[in-house]
């Protein structure tokens, strides 16, 4: 059987990779050990030098985004010679007159325009008019389909869960020495709007009196919400606010050290198109509180404490019972080492297969 030629965008495994670069990193090994599927990765950079036989796009990225945010040029047929479809991983994916598919994991930046970088405006641009002409939508949750269908009407859809990144074996040194010995929440993620810590400071503020021991530390890159959870952690006054700790943007050696070493892992997100976190700690065996907004109650099924994102009481709450209780500890970290169990990348990859062929067929009726 001839194998189906699916050119792959490689662009988010270049620089420092976020969720979306792992995501796209381990759906591609998957997919490469996948029977019938043969990937023709590419990618739009002018400087960056991949190793054959990947397809280097001769154009700036942002270049290109702008072209194809207002029209269908430059098409990328010449450089994707035998492909039967074109899969942008990214929220982007080139004109072509290829079937195509596009990869969308959350849709925050398409409710929230007003507080989306330019460049990510210009993607959510080039991304309607891929829609609008005929590319088929990838999510990663139903949640995400469901706003997909929303904001983007008439368009065909498709929901293929992610699975659980690998989470290496813990080093023994605490990459903040403060923390060794100590029970501590941890969140992980950019400090963004969207992930919503200035709620779970003050949830962590409620908190505070009644677990004198315990710290909140904070683990991610400087966002847009930066000025705002700083803010938060001051009004909690000097007792309680030294114990809020920021660690910063984490490696894949400190995430495994702070979850296998954490007394409960928060994830109080606005909105999720997916939520490795939640799985990564379901590895290591952290109970979880998290809320119902986006697709976390769809990854975390039964294995975590949830409640309504603006629900600073049911947080602390939450938190409490998961930091004081052991037979909710244990009910948490049983059911989430079963949970994430579930979300395997040869599923995945099995699964995305299975549209790929449906995607280059044209036989997309069903997902509209």
């Amino acid at each position: 059987m001839t194998a189906l030629r699916v050119g792959f965008d490689t662009g988010p495994l270049y620089g420092p990779k976020s969720g979306i670069g792992f995501a796209v990193q381990h759906l591609h090994d998957a997919l490469a050990a996948q029977p019938g599927i043969e990937l023709l990765d590419y990618l739009v950079s002018f400087r960056a030098r991949p190793a054959p036989p990947a397809v280097r796009l001769p154009m700036p990225a942002a270049v290109a985004v702008r072209c194809w945010a207002h029209g269908r040029r430059p098409r990328v047929d010449r450089w994707l010679k035998g492909a039967a479809l074109v899969h942008g991983t990214n929220y982007v994916v080139p004109p072509s007159h290829l079937p195509r598919l596009v990869s969308v994991y959350d849709c925050w930046f398409l409710r929230h325009p007003e507080a989306a970088r330019p460049a990510v405006r210009r993607a959510g641009a080039v991304l309607r008019r891929a829609v609008a002409d005929g590319a088929v939508v990838h999510t990663s949750s139903h949640a995400t389909e469901a706003a997909v269908r929303e904001l983007l009407p008439g368009a065909a859809v498709r929901t293929v869960h992610l699975a659980a990144l690998p989470l290496p074996a813990p080093p023994t040194m605490a990459p903040i020495a403060e923390l060794a010995g100590r029970p501590f929440v941890v969140a992980i993620g950019t400090l963004e709007k969207r992930k919503n810590l200035p709620v779970l400071v003050r949830a962590f503020g409620l908190l505070a009196e009644q677990h004198p021991e315990v710290s909140l530390v904070l683990a991610g890159a400087d966002g847009d919400d930066r000025v705002a959870i700083h803010e938060a952690v001051d009004a909690l006054g000097p007792r309680v606010s030294n114990r809020v700790m920021f660690a910063g943007r984490i490696d894949e050696s400190a995430r495994s050290w702070l979850l296998h070493h954490a007394a409960v892992l928060a994830y109080p997100s606005l909105d999720e198109g997916f939520g490795f976190p939640l799985l990564d700690a379901m590895q290591a065996s952290v109970p979880v509180v998290a809320s119902t907004a986006g697709s976390i109650p769809e990854v975390a099924g039964d294995a975590a404490l949830l409640c309504a994102p603006d629900d600073v009481q049911g947080l602390a709450a939450n938190l409490g019972l998961a930091l004081d209780s052991l037979s909710v500890r244990a009910h948490l970290v049983a059911t989430g080492t079963q949970r994430w169990r579930q979300f395997s990348w040869a599923r995945c990859a099995a699964e995305m297969a299975e549209l790929y062929h449906l995607v280059a067929a044209g036989d997309v009726a069903a997902l509209r």
